[in-house]
């Protein structure tokens, strides 16, 4: 067969070819469309290609296929390639005695059911550095579902020996060496193809997870996956590329089951997007995630640092809206442990967040009115915040004093906090007056519960109310009385003995009654004189 040289072909600006026109034209219909039979008297014709796949190595690769009458060895290694080519140069023209590269290719990807796992990922590799003109004939989903078939069958071989915990440090082995280091294999042999993957782009990651989802693989591995893969990819990634690859796996993780995913893992990666310009939408799901699970969070969590250019120390918008998260279903939806677990957690955060001189009051009232009532059985915690916040702005007005106090529960405090509230000059007198009066209703409803035991022996005594005018005193000398008309047998000896300890405690309930009625008197008194001597003063210096 003669050879010339009568085409020059510019490859995407990388190289310069110069073959024979009418051998390229014999396998490809897209160089017989462009220039015919016949090059109207021109010695040379310049073709140049902006985008053909796969650049100059593909252009050579093709080359050979058409000087060698049709003929090229097919393998996982240049498959990809080929197909691509065989597409983009529109290779389907009959061939005498052979397939057209077309019909050689696609009938080699029926093969890829039989490629080793090294062989996959070689031709995946590929197709992302093809994308997105790879997905002819469906090559690049053939090989997609390949390799998610091994990893199912790997998965179901060695099941995970841990999905309650989405953790993989938190994993509990036993203290047998053989136990120990059989469950480590088994850990290894479901995250074996992490490290496998690490090089694929995040778009084809994506594909990848979506087959794998949609296959009902563990979503605990998965999510593991997307943190070490996004681990992984940070470390040598460009800013730009940071952003785009943290965006898409917030994007997978959003998809999986959340129960599934490791709370500390998502303050990782919110601690890593705080640097980074990522998308609202990726935010606002990330932020969702978080909010969700807040019950399994912990105080250095949550004290992240506040936006630029904004003067408070922590980001406390960002727990206002963490808890908005966690709240979004319905308190029905709550479970109360959960909703204990946040409150107890919250009251920390509050204690930290309190003596921050430039935390507004409106913001510091919404973190105050955030959970509902039922989520803490003790205010103390609360209290102490209150009380820490007022020391530290001391300059707020009673109107502003007022609504942050409008939150607290007088009667879920304890009888310490509450005696500390009635002394405590930071809060407004309404608040000393209902602690106060709260301490006492406790103790009025504790002398009813201990002078009504449900009696063993029947008796013609009756109980008053140890406050009644004119009868105090009165309870303990009927359980006196009481305990005088029992039988001197061993059970009621027993019950005597509880009956004067009952006397005795109220007794002493009813001296910290009368302690307490002292006390509201002088801080009632004192609180009176020093208001009216500061109206006295100027405006200036009140």
């Amino acid at each position: 067969m003669d050879v010339s040289c009568d085409l020059e072909v510019d490859v995407n600006g990388e190289e310069i070819f110069f073959v024979d026109k009418k051998i390229i034209s014999l396998y490809s219909s897209r160089i017989s469309k462009l220039f015919g039979k016949s090059t109207h008297g021109r010695k040379k014709l310049k073709l140049i290609f902006h985008d053909f796949p796969g650049g100059a190595e593909s252009f050579e690769l093709m080359t050979r296929f058409c000087y060698n009458n049709g003929k090229i060895e097919i393998n996982p290694f240049n498959l990809v390639r080929l197909h691509c080519i065989a597409h983009f140069m529109e290779m389907n023209k009959p061939v005498p005695g052979t397939l057209n590269l077309l019909e050689q290719t696609e009938k080699s990807i029926e093969e890829i059911k039989y490629w080793t796992w090294s062989e996959l990922l070689v031709a995946l590799k590929q197709c992302q550095n093809l994308l997105p003109g790879v997905n002819f004939s469906g090559m690049l989903q053939k090989c997609l579902d390949s390799l998610v078939g091994r990893l199912e069958l790997a998965s179901e071989t060695s099941p995970c020996p841990s999905t309650s915990s989405s953790d993989s440090s938190e994993f509990q082995f036993s203290c047998d060496a053989r136990s120990t280091k059989s469950l480590q294999n088994s850990c290894f042999r479901t995250t074996w193809w992490f490290e496998d993957l690490v090089a694929l782009w995040p778009d084809l990651v994506e594909m990848v997870v979506k087959s794998l989802v949609s296959r009902k693989f563990n979503h605990v591995i998965i999510s593991r996956f997307l943190f070490y893969y996004l681990k992984s990819r940070l470390i040598t990634a460009t800013s730009d590329e940071k952003c785009k690859i943290t965006e898409a796996v917030i994007v997978m993780l959003y998809s999986l089951d959340w129960t599934a995913i490791s709370c500390k893992s998502l303050f990782g990666i919110l601690r890593a997007a705080l640097s980074l310009n990522i998308s609202k939408c990726s935010r606002k799901k990330l932020e969702s995630m978080i909010g969700s699970m807040m019950d399994q969070a912990t105080l250095d969590d949550l004290l992240l640092p506040s936006p630029v250019g904004m003067n408070h120390l922590y980001d406390v918008n960002l727990v206002l809206r963490f808890l908005k998260s966690f709240l979004s279903g319905g308190i029905c939806r709550v479970m109360l442990i959960q909703l204990k677990k946040v409150a107890s957690l919250m009251d920390l955060y509050l204690a930290e967040v309190a003596p921050d001189p430039c935390l507004k009051s409106s913001t510091f009232l919404a973190l105050l009115r955030a959970l509902p009532d039922s989520a803490r059985d003790s205010y103390d915690g609360f209290y102490r915040a209150m009380d820490m916040y007022l020391e530290v702005h001391a300059g707020l007005s009673d109107d502003e004093k007022i609504n942050i106090c409008c939150g607290l529960k007088y009667e879920k405090l304890s009888s310490e906090a509450g005696n500390h509230l009635a002394q405590n000059t930071k809060f407004p007198s309404q608040c000393a007056i209902r602690a106060l009066t709260s301490q006492q209703c406790k103790l009025k409803s504790l002398f009813r519960d201990t002078n009504q035991p449900k009696p063993l022996i029947d008796s013609p005594c009756s109980f008053v109310e140890p406050d009644q005018k004119g009868k105090k005193g009165e309870a303990s000398k009927q359980i006196v009385l009481y305990a005088g008309k029992l039988n001197p047998s061993a059970e009621n000896e027993k019950l005597r003995a509880r009956l004067q300890g009952m006397q005795s405690r109220v007794l002493e309930l009813e001296k910290a009654c009368k302690k307490m009625e002292s006390q509201m008197t002088k801080i009632m008194k004192s609180r009176l004189s020093s208001h009216r001597y500061s109206r006295s003063l100027p405006r200036l210096c009140s």
